[in-house]
């Protein structure tokens, strides 16, 4: 596509624009989606009752080594519980991670997203937020979790995506 003089290309959902007599190109904007994300690493997630033990909650995340376990009541989304709650709201209080039950320690009112979502807004909202996880709902329906983990994989991986694909336009 030309626009103003100027050769516009998509890659890998990067815009790319090349100006007249240029050699360099910038880039404009990305859209990677969490559905895309949760494509890779498979959608779902590990859930516990609310009224377990924090040290149940942890012997799970370690079996299945995460770092964060969706918190449910009757099937119902009620939150999340990270290491970081664990650290922060039960060792550094002095409790007992036996005695504890998940739904003491919980985090609750957690920005809520969607497939649609852009990695760039997760991303803003887990910085602005100070948080590592964010819920994927769908139709009021937990589908998911993202960690900023999964969203600097996802980057680096588009990135690398991006240059093949540039490699390969560069050498046709």
């Amino acid at each position: 596509m030309i626009l103003n003089d100027e050769k516009v290309y998509t890659f890998n959902s990067v815009l790319f624009i090349f100006g007249k007599g240029q050699s360099s190109h910038y880039k404009i904007f990305t859209m990677i989606k969490v559905s895309t994300v949760l494509a890779r690493k498979g959608g779902g997630a590990i859930s516990i009752d609310a009224d377990v033990s924090v040290l149940e909650a942890l012997r799970l995340m370690a079996e299945k080594n995460i770092g964060s376990v969706v918190v449910t009541q009757d099937d119902e989304y009620l939150g999340l519980l990270t290491e970081r709650d664990y650290a922060r709201k039960v060792i550094l209080k002095g409790k007992a991670s036996y005695e504890t039950l998940v739904r003491e320690i919980m985090s609750t009112g957690l920005p809520r997203i969607v497939p649609e979502t852009s990695i760039d807004t997760c991303m803003h909202l887990m910085s602005d937020s100070n948080i590592r996880y964010l819920p994927v709902f769908m139709a009021d329906k937990l589908c998911g979790i993202i960690s900023i983990n999964d969203l600097v994989k996802e980057t680096i991986l588009h990135q690398q995506e991006t240059i093949e694909q540039l490699r390969d336009y560069i050498s046709s």
